[in-house]
Formats: C-alpha cells, sequence, structure tokens
C-alpha cells in the first residue's frame, strides 16, 4: 500500500533512531541532523519529516529505552520478582552494556545543549522514576507494600540497585565486575521489599 505524503515506514525510523544512539555514543550533541541522515541511510528530508530537531530525536530514542526499562512492572509477577527482574535490567543497562558512553556525552552537552538533556532525562531516566513511583503507588494500595511516599521509594530502589553506577558511566571509570547480575538484582528486590514490607 503507498504510503501518504510525508508517511514514513517503519524501517527507516528504526534506522533513525539506530544512527541516531550510535552517534550520540560516539560524538554527543555535537553529531548534525546530515550525519544521523548518512548514517541511517535515508534523505535529510525523510530525517526532518520525522523529526524536526535533535531534541525529537533524543527523546524518542529516551522513550524507547524507558518501555523496555519498566516493561517488568506491566507484566502479571509478583512485586519481589518484577522489582528484581526491573533491577537487573537497570544493572544491564547502567553499569555493563556501556551505556556510560551516551550518559558521558549527555553530562557534557547539557551546558551547551540543556534543552537536549532535558528531554532525554524526561522521556527517560524521568520517565522511568515516575513509571516506577506509580507502581509503588498501586502496590501500596493493595497492600502489598508500604510506599506512602512512593516517588521517595522510587529513588531509593534506583540508588540502591544502581549504587554509584550512573556515577561511574558519567566519568568513564571502569565498574567493578558483577559476577551475578541475577543475584545481585534478586538480593536488591528482597531487600527492598523487606524495608517496604506492610506493617
Amino acid at each position: 500500500m503507498p504510503r501518504a505524503l510525508g508517511q514514513i515506514d517503519e524501517y527507516k525510523s528504526r534506522a533513525i533512531l539506530r544512527a541516531a544512539a550510535e552517534l550520540f555514543r560516539e560524538k554527543g550533541a555535537k553529531v548534525s541532523m546530515a550525519e544521523v541522515a548518512r548514517r541511517a541511510g535515508v534523505s535529510k528530508q525523510t530525517l526532518y519529516n520525522r523529526y524536526p530537531t535533535k531534541t525529537a530525536i533524543a527523546r524518542d530514542l529516551a522513550a524507547q529505552r524507558s518501555e523496555e526499562t519498566v516493561a517488568p512492572l506491566a507484566s502479571n509477577l509478583d512485586v519481589e520478582t518484577a522489582l528484581a527482574a526491573l533491577a537487573e535490567t537497570l544493572i544491564r543497562r547502567v553499569c555493563v552494556e556501556g551505556r556510560g558512553v551516551a550518559l558521558r556525552g549527555m553530562a557534557l552537552a547539557s551546558p551547551e545543549a540543556p534543552e537536549l538533556a532535558r528531554a532525554v532525562y524526561d522521556a527517560g531516566p524521568g520517565q522511568n522514576l515516575r513509571r516506577l513511583a506509580v507502581w509503588l503507588e498501586e502496590q501500596d494500595r493493595l497492600g502489598r507494600l508500604s510506599a506512602p511516599d512512593p516517588v521517595a521509594a522510587a529513588e531509593m530502589f534506583t540508588g540502591m540497585v544502581l549504587g554509584h553506577g550512573h556515577l561511574r558511566s558519567v566519568l568513564g571509570l571502569p565498574h567493578p565486575a558483577i559476577d551475578d547480575i541475577p543475584a545481585r538484582a534478586r538480593e536488591a528486590a528482597r531487600r527492598f521489599v523487606r524495608a517496604f514490607a506492610p506493617e
């Protein structure tokens, strides 16, 4: 079926996001829209039809990662298992999979491109935190946890899971080896559930 004028197919959208993610890791905010189009194998017009700015691209990338990160919260898993799955994803993404380059790039770019940094935070880590807080509020309502301040509880959970992982990533420092990521994730979830157990 032919596409309407200005419509872009999903293959090209994925190619644009993949190219932009690579370039943001390599160059931070200094990447140009022309470089994104070239790396994605699309015309500049096609790129601009879908993403008018780098900020729009970064927002979509961060939102996509957020969806993937918090997916365990949308499952029918019990509280501890859902939190362990979320913890494992966070550890892998921040401490293992080399995401520090992207974090460092955004940190360095934030003074010259604050709107880009804000968009990435709001659609990515900020959204993760908000979704976790909403989920924790629901667990509190159902009597599964006692989290009267779900935002603070969400921050405590991510802080406990990552420790200094974010800081090491931003500074480009190596992370200590984690021999058993699932075990570490389960332990963090277990301790959190115990700390926030209903009275």
